[in-house]
């Protein structure tokens, strides 16, 4: 049976611009570069949150407290480990798939992430093969997003992690595209777990100027203060994974993912 059709822009998204320019985001005729950037108040940026814990050191107690303070900042979701799942919380509920390295088989990942979802995972951030795409197989990285996509169909939302810091320019652009291609709903710039580094402005534009305002996307990865959170949304995130939320929404300096 074909999926429904997922929803796009305002509907999908409707976490992802509480300030200035969101008010034309998604408008015939408008884009993202077309509206004005203001500040973010706490909880606008906290709504932006995927608050996250992926440690493999993580325990049941690091989870339970994870969601007790991802509904106390009123986060969007938590992000958490596969095998953390079932869990009970108001926020959404996000997983992954294929992590960290994404070098994992296509039917593993569908499989896994199926399994999350009959978990009652809302959304599943998968890590593509990133040696598919420097090797530049786009048709590779688009079947395996499929198979995923396939697995865990709408409502359900699927992010791709493409560790953008691996990647060249062109690479960015071509994963991106074929993540649009292949169903996704965002794109995802890192594991947080990659050397090559994390989120950074230039990468955020970038995947924000290919997809348009037909996907979201989320940074990821080395984001450790208000001001570095604000400069990505500043950018074009439209999601935020962060694992020090509470520090960075009060100002401070957060460690780790």
């Amino acid at each position: 049976m074909q999926a429904a059709p997922r929803a796009r822009g305002p509907a999908l998204h409707r976490c992802a611009k509480p300030i200035a320019r969101a008010q034309g985001w998604g408008r015939r005729g408008a884009s993202w570069e077309d509206q004005p950037m203001t500040s973010l108040d706490t909880a606008a940026l906290a709504a932006l949150i995927d608050h996250t814990l992926l440690k493999p050191e993580a325990t049941a107690e690091d989870v339970t407290a994870l969601l007790r303070e991802a509904e106390a900042l009123g986060t969007y979701s938590v992000c958490v480990s596969p095998s953390m799942l079932p869990v009970r919380t108001t926020v959404k509920v996000a997983t992954v798939c294929g992590f960290p390295s994404g070098q994992h088989a296509s039917s593993i990942k569908a499989a896994e992430a199926a399994d999350s979802v009959s978990k009652g995972a809302d959304e599943i951030d998968m890590v593509l093969n990133v040696g598919l795409a420097r090797a530049g197989d786009v048709s590779g990285v688009e079947a395996e997003i499929r198979a995923v996509r396939e697995a865990a169909p709408a409502p359900v939302v699927l992010k791709v992690i493409i560790e953008s810091a691996a990647l060249d320019d062109a690479q960015i652009v071509a994963v991106c595209e074929a993540a649009e291609r292949a169903g996704a709903d965002f794109v995802k710039t890192s594991t947080g777990f990659h050397p090559a580094g994390g989120a950074t402005e230039h990468a955020v534009q970038l995947m924000r100027r290919t997809v348009g305002d037909r996907l979201g996307v989320k940074a990821s990865g080395g984001i450790r203060t208000r001001e570095a959170a604000e400069a990505m949304v500043a950018a074009g995130a439209s999601r935020l994974g962060l694992s020090s939320s509470r520090a960075i929404l009060e100002g401070g300096t957060g460690s780790g993912y």
